[in-house]
């Protein structure tokens, strides 16, 4: 067996690692991120939250009120139908037909409402959610930032989730968000 020269060894010895070096430096630096936690846990999202929960509730009391007069005038009707001309009698359910278009009515008008109202208040945060995101990737020299529902998997390590939560949740207390605009006036 022939014996190397330890110059060649050194030699190819230091090839590898230059070449292992070469390759680390070109890494690329990947994050995934879940828009739909960010919209659950960020301080922006409880409050749009809040928001559409004191709307839909308000409007829930408005069509349950209107629901329950209808259910007294039905019981009405039914209580003193027998004593009521047939002239009385037919204005009565008339009346109560009316109500009960009315209230179908009202309750598709609110329903749109409150669509839009959601469409509304969650756009603004995803304006927010993608601006952070750019502003973070710049930042953090991500390469790539990639939507969760898109991946099948990936190690928890890569998920920036939690970070621009919390990078969300400081912009957002101090008014520098469209959600936190919009939620002052």
């Amino acid at each position: 067996m022939q014996k190397r020269h330890p110059i060649f060894t050194l030699a190819v010895m230091a090839a590898i690692f230059m070449a292992a070096n070469c390759y680390a430096a070109d890494v690329a630096k990947i994050g995934i991120l879940n828009p739909q936690r960010v919209l659950e846990s960020s301080s922006a999202g409880k409050a749009a939250q809040m928001q559409i929960k004191a709307v839909f509730s308000a409007k829930e009391q408005e069509l349950q009120k209107r629901g329950t007069e209808i259910i007294e005038l039905e019981k009405q009707l039914k209580r003193e139908a027998m004593v009521m001309s047939q002239e009385k009698r037919d204005d009565k359910s008339r009346e109560l037909k009316i109500r009960k278009v009315e209230l179908d009515d009202l309750r598709k008008k609110y329903t749109r409402e409150l669509k839009e109202l959601e469409q509304k208040v969650i756009g603004r945060i995803q304006q927010d959610i993608m601006a952070l995101t750019r502003e973070m990737g710049k930042e953090e020299g991500f390469l790539l930032i990639i939507n969760q529902p898109v991946v099948l998997y990936n190690p928890t390590s890569i998920d920036v989730t939690d970070k621009l939560i919390q990078r969300y949740n400081d912009k957002f207390a101090k008014g520098e968000t469209k959600a936190s605009e919009k939620s002052k006036q």
